[in-house]
């Protein structure tokens, strides 16, 4: 039997000696493979609490790969920690993957949600660094109390996101607690979203909301408690900056429900508000559009790209302020129908130069050498145009065109040196008179002085259809331009 072992252990030892160690990878070409490019500890917490959660980290080649550094970007501040191949730490180095094989990773996150300091999205990345390739997987977990609506479904071609009101229900969001939304919330064929006063949405970056054909989204607000849309970091540095969020998306409503925006914030995005008809895009199912959008009291401001981009829609603007954006305020392209009665639209964005103009009017497209030209109507009553562009007032409207086209502007003050009152379409405008708004840079577009050529100048039979400012303010008897009374 004693020989029967050492025979054993012999051949063992032959075996062991005789056998090809792999050899390391040096090929750039070999990178790790992940079984997630995001790891998202989606508990939401209600109570003082931690979520572990595992990463794998495959090797799929025959050769052995280094791993020359794996790093928890936050370093020791970072609210996640992390235990890479049993060792924890923030930082490793030189870990060999064997050919064929893998690694455990694991996260853990602890989160105190009434801990107002936290943001919604608690964010930290882990970098990998294999022959010369970084490769970077997300962190990402819930902070305070909140409804988190995380995106969780995509069709190709769409962003990611998730239902939020089905076909043929009615969900409503009141103000117990802010909303945050990763991705897309997204309103079904015939289901309808209504976002009620005071309710704070939160969206987190590439984000936003979005109503499929047929949706009908409500946002009814009051002049107390607005209804706020913006972006989810909460730092003193990301109050006035641009572009943290994607959208509002609207598609093409139906009849009988249109959309409805009332005493709502919306800033800080790259679009503020998209509507489109899809119809444009040959989608199945779409249709130009048989309702409308109809925007009250709302301040739309500091997008990246529009405060409102139209293409072939129906849009009813009263007492709203679109200021700020990185391109157009306020664009239409392909046509659709526009009433628009006090209204302010102040673009002096800073942000970078700007070379468009604050107020784009289309009725057509050129594809592929042709021009396809759509109906047009466009009303402008007692509101401002003005920004720091010679020309504030932009149009591409087709001279060739067989499709009704027409617009108007009365009482409006304007800034532009292609108009004037004796063109048609205008009518008792004030041209290149500076309103006098109080701080463009602090997004206050009240009237400054008494002597602002915006005061006094507005029509009463105008004023007496929209008789309140955006404040509530009467503005019957005396009516100035714009949103706001003086």
């Amino acid at each position: 039997m004693k020989r029967f072992f050492l025979l054993i252990t012999a051949v063992l030892l032959l075996f062991s000696a005789c056998r090809k160690e792999n050899t390391i990878s040096t090929d750039p070409q070999h990178k790790l493979v992940f079984s997630a490019d995001t790891v998202m500890f989606d508990t939401v917490f209600t109570t003082l609490g931690s979520s572990t959660h595992q990463l794998k980290v495959y090797n799929p080649y025959q050769e052995d790969l280094n791993i020359s550094e794996v790093r928890l970007m936050g370093g020791e501040q970072s609210r996640f920690k992390l235990n890479f191949d049993g060792e924890s730490g923030v930082e490793f180095h030189d870990k060999i993957v064997p050919a064929n094989d893998s690694l455990f990773t694991f996260l853990n996150v602890t989160i105190d949600p009434t801990d107002g300091a936290l943001p919604f999205v608690v964010e930290d990345s882990l970098m990998f660094v294999t022959n010369g390739n970084t490769q970077m997987i997300k962190l990402v977990a819930w902070g305070q109390n909140a409804h988190y609506i995380v995106a969780d479904r995509q069709i190709t071609g769409f962003p990611k996101f998730k239902i939020v009101a089905d076909s043929l229900e009615t969900t409503h969001w009141y103000d117990d607690l802010p909303y945050v939304i990763f991705g897309y919330a997204l309103i079904n064929s015939y289901g309808t979203l209504h976002i009620h006063e005071g309710a704070h949405i939160y969206v987190h970056g590439g984000g936003g909301l979005w109503s499929w054909i047929d949706g009908q989204l409500i946002i009814e607000g009051s002049a107390e408690n607005p209804v706020v849309i913006q972006g989810d970091r909460l730092e003193p540095f990301f109050k006035n900056q641009p572009g943290q969020w994607d959208r509002i998306w609207l598609m093409e409503a139906r009849e009988g429900a249109d959309h409805l925006i009332d005493h709502a914030i919306i800033r800080n995005g790259f679009i503020g508000i998209q509507a489109e008809s899809m119809a444009l895009y040959g989608i199945q199912g779409s249709h130009v559009t048989q309702a409308a959008l109809r925007i009250n009291n709302t301040v739309i401001e500091n997008h990246t790209g529009m405060g409102v981009y139209s293409a072939l829609y129906a849009i009813e603007a009263n007492n709203t302020v679109i200021d700020n954006c990185g391109q157009y305020a306020f664009a239409v392209v392909d046509g659709g129908d526009y009433l628009l009665r006090h209204c302010t639209i102040g673009n002096y964005w800073w942000q970078a130069p700007r070379t468009t103009s604050s107020m784009f009017l289309s009725n057509y497209e050129d594809q592929e050498g042709e021009r396809y030209e759509f109906p047009f109507h466009c009303e402008m009553y007692n509101s401002i145009v003005y920004g720091v562009q010679e020309q504030e007032v932009g149009t591409a409207l087709s001279s060739q065109t067989e499709v009704d086209t027409t617009y108007l502007f009365d009482h409006c003050l304007l800034r532009t040196s292609k108009f004037s009152n004796d063109a048609p379409g205008f009518n008792s405008c004030l041209f290149n008179q500076d309103p006098l708004f109080v701080d463009y840079r602090t997004f206050d577009f009240h009237l400054s002085d008494v002597l602002s050529p915006a005061v006094g100048a507005g029509s009463p039979v105008i004023a007496n259809e929209i008789p309140y400012d955006l404040e509530g303010k009467d503005r019957r008897n005396t009516p100035d331009l714009g949103a706001y009374q003086y």
